[in-house]
């Protein structure tokens, strides 16, 4: 067997885990505004993101952007702004806007959520994407500030996307992000009177340098051409890093 799989053993000849050496735990996150290139990603506000998001997400005329969410949709900017005010006040999920710098204007959101900075673990969740926002650049680099955030400035171990499993949508974006898929946990919850079965993936601490390398790539202006289309794909370049 290869040392690197061989587990330690305790006095008793019983395999336990490798010891954790140089990891003093994680921090909650901060308030501090994420700034990109494309967007900024900044704490969810009621003054600040209400009628700008409203407005975004009023373009999704069928409601398929909450279809897998736990909540919405909204039939009125006053049921919108009743759970908005609600969600700006949490600290788990902790939600933040996604506001694109060219227009100022908040275009979706996400949050961090399950946070436990004593064991170093950390999900993002509640990623609602106006048309607007879906298959841009800043779509990609709110995911990438988030990211960064986590792992070179708040110290965790473990950054997690689920999602319904039938949401093949999020898991494809959750691959090309650069998740590993975990597994599925079923009947994890009930909602909106469904079932949910749901898919787990993650990246690790030790993942960040490769997939870190790739974002900065993929993000070089130099990668997208006068239309702002990307020249090569993050999935590529991430593959060429791992390999």
């Amino acid at each position: 067997m290869d040392k690197s799989t061989t587990p330690l053993l305790n006095e008793l000849g019983q395999p336990i885990g490798a010891k954790v050496t140089g990891w003093k735990g994680a921090e909650f996150p901060s308030r501090k505004v994420m700034q990109g290139q494309f967007c900024s990603v900044e704490p969810l506000s009621l003054e600040s993101h209400l009628d700008d998001l409203y407005d975004a997400f009023s373009e999704d005329r069928e409601g398929a952007l909450w279809t897998y969410m736990m909540h919405g949709p909204f039939d009125s900017k006053q049921a919108f702004c009743g759970w908005l005010e609600s969600a700006c006040a949490t600290e788990d999920p902790f939600f933040c806007g996604i506001v694109d710098l060219s227009s100022a204007k908040a275009l979706g959101m996400a949050s961090y959520l399950r946070i436990e900075p004593s064991v170093g673990v950390i999900e993002v969740g509640n990623i609602a994407y106006s048309p607007r926002l879906q298959r841009t650049p800043m779509a990609t680099e709110a995911m990438f500030l988030m990211m960064k955030r986590v792992f070179d400035e708040l110290g965790y171990r473990r950054y997690e996307w689920k999602c319904d499993a039938l949401n093949s949508a999020s898991r494809k974006a959750g691959e090309r992000l650069g998740f590993t898929f975990d597994g599925i946990f079923e009947q994890a919850a009930v909602y909106k009177g469904r079932n949910r079965d749901t898919a787990w993936y993650s990246i690790l601490d030790r993942d960040w340098p490769i997939l870190k390398k790739a974002y900065i790539r993929w993000l070089d202006p130099a990668n997208f051409d006068g239309r702002g289309e990307q020249k090569q794909k993050l999935q590529d370049l991430i593959s060429a890093e791992r390999s």
